[in-house]
């Protein structure tokens, strides 16, 4: 079983080095944490009283990580959640933000119980998680990584510009689906034929 430290190496993995495509709504973005999020931590790195693109660029992995798992992990309270859920949900918090809690709560209830799809994980949440995990230990994790990939695959119908994340170029499996996959059992993993019929509407 992976500890929390090495689900977020492999998230800054995941996430790679400084980008800032025009594209993505998280604007200039390093290991991960975007603009906007330094700037809601205040961290003015180079201490020149403002926080920019310059202080994305400085960030360093040891500290990507530190704040992946203090406010994207403890703070939301993924860890009070069932270890078998815990990675997707935090992978998918870094990459969406409450959109994960969201997803799940909406899962929890399509799972027969009643959760209020507000983005955070109060004391109801928690204990509607075990009391669905406990009804399908073996497919809880894997109904959240199916209902994950569709999250994407919707989100980049409804945002054409999203497109690219969800499909490469040559039309195979974009960072998304591959990085939703990653949580899936092979078995549910889409053939690179389901995928390319999934997508071709999108021309």
């Amino acid at each position: 079983m992976q500890t929390v430290f090495e689900i977020a190496q492999d998230i800054v993995r995941r996430e790679g080095g400084y980008v800032n495509d025009p594209d993505d709504p998280g604007g200039p973005t390093n290991y991960g944490v975007t603009l906007h999020t330094m700037r809601r931590l205040g961290l003015d790195l180079n201490a020149d009283g403002r926080i920019t693109k310059a202080d994305v660029e400085a960030l360093s992995e040891k500290q990507a990580v530190e704040i992946f798992i203090d406010h994207y992990f403890v703070h939301p309270r993924i860890d009070a959640l069932p270890q078998p859920l815990q990675a997707s949900v935090f992978d998918m918090q870094v990459n969406s933000g409450t959109n994960a809690i969201k997803l799940l709560q909406r899962l929890l209830n399509d799972m027969g119980q009643d959760v209020a799809v507000d983005g955070v994980i109060g004391p109801h949440t928690i204990r509607a998680a075990y009391a669905a995990y406990q009804g399908a230990p073996d497919h809880m994790a894997d109904a959240y990584g199916i209902a994950r990939r569709s999250y994407y695959y919707d989100l980049a119908e409804r945002r054409p510009a999203s497109r690219k994340y969800a499909r490469r170029r040559d039309g195979g499996k974009g960072g998304w689906i591959k990085r939703a996959e990653e949580f899936l059992s092979p078995h549910y993993h889409l053939s690179d034929t389901d995928h390319r019929k999934r997508v071709a509407s999108w021309g």
